[in-house]
């Protein structure tokens, strides 16, 4: 049997997916139950589309439900030990710099969190393998769709 894969949070990543289960859990759960019975009230559910719509919303839900509750407790959190950053791991916010252009600053992050445009890569990516467990200095390379990238380490922290 496959061992599962690792998932990786921040801390303000777990409290969002504690946030959206809570929210999933209550209001969400207590709408789509007032839904069902108004549904169920109209009576002939085999014809009856608000019921068999409610009742793919209920599925979507609970699924979502669980899916939260398995990463939630199986997650490694990230935290901060305030000890200075000498090699790029998840957590790590790195700066880098390909050739002539400008150095790009990413955080390290769990492929749940990802998100490029705000600078958050995942460990996962092409860009986020080729830099963990390098240092300050490290020239690394990244297979990226584009082709293959170059750039040197500038900052851990």
């Amino acid at each position: 049997m496959n061992k599962p894969k690792e998932t990786y949070l921040t801390p303000e990543g777990k409290a969002k997916l504690q946030a959206e289960l809570a929210d999933l859990e209550g209001p969400q759960r207590k709408e789509l139950a007032k839904r069902l019975r108004s549904a169920i009230e109209m009576g002939d559910l085999s014809e009856n589309a608000d019921y068999h719509k409610a009742k793919e919303d209920q599925a979507f839900l609970e699924g979502r439900i669980q899916e939260l509750k398995y990463l939630i407790g199986n997650a490694i959190v990230i935290e901060d030990d305030g000890k200075p950053k000498d090699t790029v791991t998840v957590g790590t916010t790195v700066t880098i710099q390909e050739d002539d252009f400008p150095p790009e600053t990413y955080y390290l992050v769990g492929a749940k969190e990802a998100d490029p445009r705000n600078g958050k890569i995942s460990h996962e990516s092409p860009i986020g393998a080729a830099l963990l467990n390098h240092k300050v200095g490290d020239v690394v390379e990244a297979d990226a769709p584009g082709g293959t990238m170059k750039f040197k380490i500038l900052k851990i922290e």
